[in-house]
């Protein structure tokens, strides 16, 4: 399985919806919570080029936030994205 990780904050329902639909998958993810870490956020903001959470990267690709994670999933390429 791809390394997943997820840039969240505590009390962003969008996030806990991303986390949702990948835990229902059985994906193993890295999360990094930015709510308190204004460096980690700078990260975030370097490596997605958006302030916004949740972020999402899929190996090496930014796969943007909870809407872009759920289109894929719907159209049947968040699978292929996360297979080794």
């Amino acid at each position: 399985m791809a390394d997943v990780t997820i840039y969240t904050t505590l009390l962003c329902p969008y996030c806990h919806s991303a986390k949702r639909l990948l835990k229902g998958k059985d994906v193993a993810y890295s999360e990094i919570d930015v709510t308190f870490d204004p460096s980690g956020r700078r990260k975030m903001m370097e490596l997605a080029g958006r302030s916004s959470v949740p972020q999402i990267f899929i190996g090496e690709d930014h796969v943007g936030g909870c809407d872009e994670l759920y289109a894929l999933e719907s159209k049947g390429e968040l699978d292929g994205m996360l297979a080794p």
